[in-house]
């Protein structure tokens, strides 16, 4: 018994990078760290919600690279030597990273209340209609 993968089915020309993108998806292996809601602001608007309570906005960075939103944290280190009896809160560094669709753009983001709000709109793609000429031989 052959194993067909997504990519190599005769309907899904050119669907390569799909595979691609599911299997990196998978490896991104998040440990549950900060924890996030995500949420459909609009028609066609969304907006993922990160609990990065202790964190200064200096201390967050947000990027995309290759179609993938990643939200950086790192806290720097205190300098004065505190000694805790109980430490509950995390002061850990962090990476999350969330796979975007073809055509969805960050459209900005916000911090209130120890909460990063990234506000994500999908712009409608232009129909494009091509008319192929059948060349004679």
């Amino acid at each position: 018994m052959t194993k067909t993968s997504l990519g190599s089915h005769p309907f899904l020309l050119g669907f390569e990078q799909l595979e691609r993108l599911v299997e990196r998806t998978a490896k991104a292996g998040n440990d549950g760290y900060p924890p996030y809601n995500i949420e459909q602001s609009g028609q066609r608007s969304y907006r993922i919600t990160l609990a990065v309570a202790g964190f200064a906005e200096e201390d967050l960075s947000i990027t995309v690279e290759d179609r993938q939103l990643v939200v950086r944290g790192r806290q720097a280190e205190e300098a004065g030597e505190r000694v805790f009896l109980y430490r509950g809160i995390a002061a850990r560094q962090f990476q999350r990273s969330f796979v975007l669709a073809d055509g969805v753009e960050v459209a900005g983001a916000t911090m209130e209340n120890g909460l990063l709000h990234v506000d994500l709109k999908q712009v409608q793609p232009d129909t494009v209609v091509q008319t192929i000429e059948i060349n004679r031989t």
